[in-house]
């Protein structure tokens, strides 16, 4: 590892630890000044408002520029949440429902049907895929199956810098389950976790060029099949799953009902009709809650 390495590790350890004695709230609310003052300062800026100019070409400039400027603050909240996530997962199944608002207290919400979804996955003793997209903290799906007794494993990209990457592997596994580095070994790593029974889940909403063509927020886009050939290889269940950002740093956490694939006259599952298919499930998310997408993604490239 270089000098220059060792200085960058050091740094981002320092502002972790900085972030962290803000707490949650003031970190967030911290995060969200900056993104929202700094993000209209960078290219990304201009790719995100062109997306979402395509995206919602019958809304007015004056929504597309809201619509940013909440995304721009999601990301800054999503980014300094990162080191309290321990925290901010407060859910406990066993807590009685509030009288006014018919959920469970805490920042985390989850109605009790999902709940029942979580523990029929964990008693089945089967593999089972989950899907997500970068929607408010995209970090929470993955936290929830862990908590709800799921032995499960994420896909997750590794920082460059070893000494980072070491830091955040040591972050999320702990709260998360395995972790399996998104490079050329893992399709095999997850496959592992399948055939060991795991429930392994991927964010799906990025570009993948080696991927098919396949529509999404109106326009054709290169998109990941990986989790549909998995589908299509174990014929495990496919569940989405979601976190919604709510007011006063608060997050309700969804997982759909098994979906159902699309397959081929031998019953297999077909792996681009699939891909499309999640590409939509997606899409409907971002379309409900456009502020909470990271719309600076190069998407359409």
């Amino acid at each position: 590892m270089t000098l220059a390495d060792r200085a960058v590790a050091a740094l981002v350890r320092l502002l972790f630890g900085l972030v962290r004695l803000l707490g949650p709230d003031r970190a967030g609310a911290l995060g969200a000044a900056i993104a929202r003052r700094c993000g209209p300062l960078v290219k990304a800026h201009r790719i995100a408002l062109d997306n979402i100019r395509q995206a919602f070409p019958d809304l007015p400039a004056a929504e597309h520029a809201r619509i940013l400027g909440e995304a721009w603050d999601n990301l800054g909240r999503t980014a300094a949440e990162y080191v309290h996530l321990d925290r901010i997962w407060d859910f406990d199944p066993e807590r009685p429902p509030t009288e006014q608002a018919g959920h469970f207290a805490g920042r985390i919400e989850i109605a009790p049907e999902v709940v029942e979804r979580f523990m029929a996955l964990r008693e089945d003793g089967k593999p089972a895929l989950f899907f997500a997209a970068h929607l408010a903290n995209w970090e929470l799906p993955a936290i929830a199956a862990a908590k709800h007794g799921l032995p499960s494993a994420v896909l997750y990209r590794t920082p460059n810098n070893a000494a980072v990457a070491r830091d955040i592997v040591a972050l999320r596994e702990s709260i998360m389950g395995r972790l399996i580095p998104a490079n050329v070994a893992a399709p095999v790593r997850m496959m592992e976790a399948l055939d060991q029974g795991l429930h392994v889940g991927m964010l799906i909403d990025q570009r993948f060029s080696r991927g098919p063509q396949v529509p999404f927020m109106g326009r054709l886009s290169y998109s990941n099949p990986l989790l549909a050939r998995m589908a299509r290889r174990f014929d495990c269940p496919v569940h989405g799953a979601r976190a919604i950002r709510l007011p006063g740093g608060r997050f309700r956490l969804e997982l759909t009902e098994a979906v159902i694939l699309p397959r081929d006259e031998k019953g297999r599952v077909q792996v681009e009709a699939a891909t499309a298919l999640l590409n939509r499930i997606v899409e409907g998310w971002v379309r409900e809650h456009p502020g909470q997408w990271l719309w600076m993604h190069r998407r359409w490239r």
